[in-house]
């Protein structure tokens, strides 16, 4: 078998292919048949047995070379492991409760995802602190709305709720890649818990603006290290059929977040001049447990096996899977496929992987639909609601009080509506979800801002502006809430994913900084129809955005997505203008039910995900493959 280099990366790529006993049939970077294959398929079963007991030898894991050939098996074809004469039957029993039984994970999975996500509760509750808070600190300050110059002490204003959005785009988010490369995810995710711990207790103590700003401006360091990291984190450690609705706990700890949030704004508005302080430094709370548990976790296996060091993600592994088999599998499959990978991608540095995010095809189009899922967040408008909702309340002629219940409702609604998405993101997908609500969320917009025009006198004004903000609530929670980060965690090859996570989620939090800062003056100048009618139509443009650039990734390893993003931009673009919009109007507005939908992807062989997912079979809408099922497996995007 070839030599490995010290972060376990083959020096000679043709001789492992003629090696393992086949040669790569699709191209990484120009996948234009849309075919995915699994990177084990075809190798003579000799071919591969010897490949996994070298494997074994060159990664010290000599002891382990039984297992890990029987994973080996499985994981190059999983559908039929049933005919593998040399598992035991606690491991058949094992790999049937992946189909059956898919939820039946370790207590460590659940543990560690859930844990680290609290992590996200940290920028939920800041956003409601803040929200509520707005509505005092200016005139405690020295910022009042009504002072000789409004116009720049709104702006002040707006620059200091951006201030972590500001950090953490410019900052924070770009330090998660050396931060991940030193000290691992683990690591990161601890100093950035850090700076969200210290940095709220000191924007309480703060005695005037630019101390409180700087302050959000510390903040911004830590949520950008974190928000880049945890959702990465997480979608490697889950397994594929449940990584969405794992991965998606990131959002509903920010949804818990933000109904915390409000519901301490509520809890010290009668507290007199501290309110504010309180408001703002509360958040602290869940950023505690997150620096006290995160190194109970077990490291990433992907990070490991980045680095080398196999036998320290086998150990990992097998605190994340059920079984030993489970882990040799998921090694073995994710070292082959890396390998694939490794060819297209080669050795790099931090401003080279940078650099190649727009200059690889296939990492290029992952950057493209991470920033599109991750600017949409910010053009559905759902921060104008978090950031403002207790202001813009009382522009609609709420009192402070009767403000901040109705922005609790919203909290309340945003946090209940993300729990349907743990199902929904892994059984209709993460771009099904997007098409489907972000035409609610404009009409919802559209129609609280018309609610405007009846008469503040009127008990129904306020009460529709509420209820059709609660209802954009509704529609947000389980579509654009959870998908763009966990999309944007798993779109990426392994080599690029912290400084791909980085680029994301600077889009995000630098897009949510400038609406943070313009909305105060565009709510003045437009007033709440306006706002709300200009937010109405972003989430149109968003749409159109999704549909030609945001290929679908559910229940597909990490290393599976290689193939779907090497399928070129305008491969499927042209399929969705020419195939799936025309069959769409054909389908659900002419209601024509023989139509037919030619499927884009192209499964040539059994895969790790097939065994536990219902898929599409060309010409059978809705069809479903056994578990045994093989050939060819298609499925519509």
């Amino acid at each position: 078998m070839a030599e490995f280099s010290e972060k376990g990366k083959i020096d000679d790529q043709d001789a492992f292919h003629e090696e393992r006993g086949r040669r790569q049939s699709v191209n990484l970077n120009s996948n234009v048949t849309a075919r995915i294959e699994n990177p084990l398929a075809g190798i003579p079963r000799h071919t591969l047995l010897h490949n996994v007991e070298e494997f074994a030898r060159d990664v010290n894991l000599t002891e382990h070379i039984p297992l890990i050939q029987r994973g080996a098996l499985v994981a190059q074809n999983p559908a039929a492991f049933e005919d593998i004469s040399e598992l035991e039957e606690s491991e058949l029993d094992a790999l049937r409760n992946e189909t059956l039984h898919k939820w039946r994970q370790p207590k460590a999975l659940y543990i560690t995802v859930i844990l680290c996500s609290v992590g996200a509760a940290v920028q939920g509750w800041d956003q409601t602190g803040s929200n509520g808070a707005n509505l005092s600190w200016p005139d405690a300050l020295g910022v009042p709305d009504g002072a000789s110059d409004p116009a720049i002490n709104g702006w002040i204003v707006g620059i200091v709720n951006a201030g972590p959005y500001l950090a953490s785009a410019g900052i924070g988010c770009w330090m998660s890649d050396p931060l991940n490369h030193w000290l691992g995810r683990r690591g990161t995710i601890f100093i950035s818990a850090i700076f969200c711990l210290l940095s709220v207790i000191g924007s309480a103590c703060s005695q005037t603006w630019p101390q409180l700003l700087v302050t959000r401006l510390l903040l911004g360091i830590g949520m950008g290290c974190k928000a880049s990291t945890v959702p990465i984190y997480a979608a490697e450690n889950c397994p594929a059929a449940i990584r969405g609705g794992l991965v998606m706990s990131w959002q509903m700890w920010t949804a818990f977040g933000i109904f915390l949030g409000f519901c301490g704004n509520l809890a010290v508005y009668d507290t007199g001049a501290i309110s504010w302080r309180l408001q703002l430094g509360s958040a602290f709370i869940p950023a505690v447990p997150l620096v006290v548990g995160v190194y109970f976790c077990p490291e990433s296996p992907r990070w490991y096996i980045k680095k080398g060091r196999y036998a320290d993600a086998f150990k990992s592994l097998c605190r994340l899977r059920n079984t030993p088999l489970q882990a040799a599998r998921d090694l073995y499959f994710i070292h082959a496929q890396l390998l694939e990978e490794s060819e297209i991608i080669g050795e790099s540095n931090y401003l080279t992987r940078f650099v190649e995010l727009f200059t690889i095809p296939r990492v290029r189009r992952a950057t493209l639909a991470s920033f599109t899922v991750m600017l949409a967040q910010q053009m559905c408008g759902i921060n104008i609601v978090a950031f403002y909702s207790s202001t813009i309340f009382v522009n609609a002629g709420a009192s402070p009080f009767h403000a901040l219940l109705a922005s609790w409702g919203f909290g309340a609604v945003n946090f209940v509506f993300a729990w349907p998405a743990v199902w929904t993101i892994d059984t209709f997908g993460r771009r099904a979800l997007l098409l489907f609500t972000f035409p609610q969320m404009a009409w919802t917009l559209l129609a609280a801002g018309f609610c405007d025009y009846i008469p503040q006198d009127s008990t129904s004004h306020l009460g529709m502006i509420a209820f059709f903000v609660f209802l954009f609530g509704a529609f947000y929670s389980p579509g654009e809430g959870p998908v763009p980060f966990t999309y944007s965690a798993e779109v990426f090859p392994l080599s690029h994913r912290e400084v791909g996570m980085a680029w994301a989620v600077a889009t995000c939090l630098g897009w949510a900084a400038v609406l943070s800062i313009t909305f105060p003056s565009l709510l003045a100048a437009f007033g709440v129809t306006g706002a709300f009618g200009f937010y109405a139509g972003t989430n149109v443009i968003a749409l159109g955005m999704i549909i030609l650039w945001v290929p679908e990734t559910k229940q597909r390893t990490l290393e599976e997505l290689d193939y779907v993003f090497a399928v070129p931009t305008r491969t499927h673009m042209h399929y969705q203008l020419t195939q799936a919009i025309p069959w769409w109007f054909k389908r659900y507005v002419f209601f024509n039910r023989s139509a037919k939908l030619e499927p884009l992807y192209h499964f040539d062989d059994p895969v790790a995900a097939d065994i536990a997912v219902p898929v599409m079979v060309s010409g059978k809408e809705g069809a479903a493959i056994s578990d045994k099922s093989s050939g060819d497996k298609d499925i519509k995007m």
